[in-house]
This record gives structure tokens, C-alpha cells and sequence, in this order.
């Protein structure tokens, strides 16, 4: 089930989004996630965030500014069952395109978007990592 985040969700959304960055980033130290943990726990109040429920249970999340896709997280047991899917097509609900970046070196998500549907940009340095960023564009047919 999916529907839109509540006050007392954002501790196991924020759950999520630390263990799930850190297991598809094992080329960025994982200290750089748990710095950033409180700033993205100030922030995700102020976007629209979807979760996915099963048994009452958050298993996943995607985060939105407008058309721009902030993040799409899945907690690792509950990964290749569809949530990703789902959630990515919740955001092109009511929008005729999307935008997101992903980091070159997560293949996963990279192939998950391209099969998505999303295509991509530009190539661009994080400065805060020194990763390559890939900007990916989806647009309605």
C-alpha cells in the first residue's frame, strides 16, 4: 500500500534512507551518510514523500520536489518485489516528466531507472563526494 508520509513515520524513513544509502554506496564512506542523517531528517518534512506499507510496515519511500525525484529508497528485504516500480510509477502520476540524479557507480538503481524509462543527461562531479553524478530524465509519451 502506499500513501503519503505522516509525523510519525520520519524516524523509520530516515531508517531506511541511511541503510539503503549505504548499502548501494559502498564506494562513498559510510560516515558521509551518518553526517548528513540529521540534515535530511530536517528536510524530509518539507517534500512530498510516499511510503510503501506492507503489514504496517514502511518498506520503501520516494521523496519529490515538483517534478524532481529527491530519492527513491528501498529497505534491502524488501527489494525486486515491485516497490521501486510502484513508487516510480505513483511519481509520474499527474507529471509529463521527471528528473533525478543517481551516482554513476550504483548499476542497480541506474539499471532500474533506464528500465524505467528514464534516460540520460548529464554527467556531472559531485563536489561533496567526488562521485559522477548521472541527471536521467523520464518524459510521457
Amino acid at each position: 500500500m502506499l500513501r503519503t508520509m505522516r509525523t510519525d513515520d520520519l524516524d523509520y524513513v530516515v531508517k531506511i534512507w541511511l541503510e539503503s544509502n549505504i548499502q548501494a554506496h559502498s564506494f562513498i564512506e559510510s560516515d558521509y551518510w551518518k553526517e548528513n542523517k540529521e540534515e535530511v531528517r530536517k528536510m524530509l518534512p518539507h517534500s512530498l514523500i510516499q511510503v510503501a506499507e506492507i503489514d504496517g510496515n514502511i518498506v520503501g519511500f520516494i521523496g519529490m520536489n515538483e517534478t524532481r525525484i529527491e530519492g527513491l529508497f528501498v529497505s534491502s528485504d524488501f527489494q525486486s518485489r515491485g516497490i521501486g516500480h510502484s513508487l516510480i510509477e505513483w511519481a509520474k502520476t499527474g507529471n509529463e516528466e521527471l528528473t533525478l540524479s543517481v551516482y554513476q557507480k550504483n548499476q542497480r538503481a541506474l539499471q532500474f531507472y533506464l528500465k524505467e524509462g528514464f534516460v540520460i543527461g548529464e554527467r556531472l562531479m559531485d563536489q561533496k563526494t567526488g562521485e559522477i553524478e548521472l541527471l536521467m530524465q523520464w518524459k510521457r509519451m
